[in-house]
């Protein structure tokens, strides 16, 4: 007795089950991903898989979420006078750190597989950002919801404690793939609205629209 092959709305849903464990390959990823970008349906089944996995951490105690969207926001729009005393301190130690992460990667012979890091979603899951991690590079892809509209722009920072954020680029229609090193835990990913390309100066100016730190369950 053979089991009876998939129908294909089946197939595609196990695809998107595959591709929130984080079992497919580096090849089934990708092409998972192109088919969100053109495929709503898809993306949709994605996100809803993403809800019903969110259950395996129900097992987990509860804690309270520390309110972290005030050392964000003083972190991303810091006073002028501040900035003008630390600019160019705040700089110097933002690329000291990224300086040592990159010293502390390490290459690998073997493909390796892609992680996911961090997920940005709001709370209605109408707009979402995977943000996952192979070798050196670092990808976001947006998994639901659209781009900001005309004349504007989202932005993802990222955020080691203790010092300033740093912009990684702008989130538009094709993922975004910078090469970084995996984020240690504690590290933030947010995501601001800015105007057409990009912040000025490198600082932001928009709302945060999303944050989600590294090493928080989900």
């Amino acid at each position: 007795m053979t089991d009876a092959p998939l129908t294909p709305h089946e197939a595609e849903d196990a695809l998107a089950a595959e591709y929130v464990l984080g079992v497919l390959d580096l090849a089934e990823r990708a092409e998972a991903e192109a088919r969100m970008k053109r495929d709503p349906a898809f993306a949709a089944q994605v996100a809803e898989w993403e809800v019903r996995l969110g259950g395996l951490n129900e097992g987990f105690a509860e804690a309270p979420a520390p309110d972290l969207l005030p050392q964000i926001e003083a972190r991303l729009f810091p006073k002028v006078q501040r900035r003008r005393r630390g600019g160019v301190l705040g700089w110097l130690a933002g690329a000291g750190v990224a300086a040592v992460l990159a010293l502390a990667s390490i290459a690998t012979l073997a493909p390796p597989r892609p992680e996911l890091v961090a997920t940005l979603t709001t709370a209605d899951h109408r707009l979402a950002y995977a943000v996952t991690h192979f070798g050196e590079t670092l990808q976001v892809t947006r998994v639901a919801g659209v781009p900001a509209v005309a004349g504007q722009v989202h932005e993802l920072w990222i955020i080691a404690p203790d010092t300033n954020p740093v912009s990684l680029g702008l989130l538009e229609d094709k993922p975004l793939v910078v090469t970084y090193p995996t984020p240690p835990d504690g590290f933030v990913f947010a995501v601001t609205v800015e105007p057409a390309g990009g912040a000025p100066g490198g600082v932001a100016t928009g709302p945060i629209i999303l944050t989600a730190t590294v090493g928080d369950a989900t």
